[in-house]
């Protein structure tokens, strides 16, 4: 980011089989969007990774689940973001992800990004989208996602 060189990430929308999405807090001594509210995991593709790698990588890493844990895991599209944030210049392709988690797993953080989660119901979330609470990106992701439940 600091050359602004295009990275790629992948972001995970965990629903609860009530349909409440499943939401994490970044931690406070994150480099970009320390914290705000994002989806359930969302992270960077390292060099000697691909997609599905790094989406089991970082569910573990940030919700502690594994991808056999999840039910109707399925692609939710994909997002180019460009952006200035403070190390630099955000040029990211993003891989999308929606998972509902089952009534007996619980999101709980592994590696110290992620300050907390929370289970919204749709209006909360849609609040909590208007007020700036969510990072550019998650905003975008979660709101393509009420979306494709509203179109349903």
């Amino acid at each position: 980011r600091p050359l602004g060189i295009t990275t790629h990430a992948v972001h995970l929308v965990g629903r609860h089989p009530d349909g409440r999405f499943w939401v994490q807090q970044r931690a406070f001594d994150k480099a970009t969007d320390p914290g705000r509210w994002d989806t359930l995991v969302g992270g960077l593709m390292s060099a000697d990774e691909d997609v599905p790698k790094t989406l089991e990588r970082e569910t573990w890493e940030e919700a502690g689940l594994h991808l056999t844990e999840l039910d109707r895991l399925r692609p939710l599209g994909h997002l180019q973001i460009r952006r200035p944030v403070d190390e630099g210049y955000m040029v990211e392709k993003a891989t999308l992800f929606q998972a509902t988690l089952p009534l007996r797993a619980l999101p709980a953080n592994q590696d110290g990004e992620v300050a907390g989660f929370a289970c919204l119901e749709s209006d909360e979330l849609r609040s909590q989208l208007v007020d700036g609470r969510f990072t550019l990106e998650a905003a975008l992701i979660l709101a393509h996602a009420l979306e494709v439940d509203r179109q349903r």
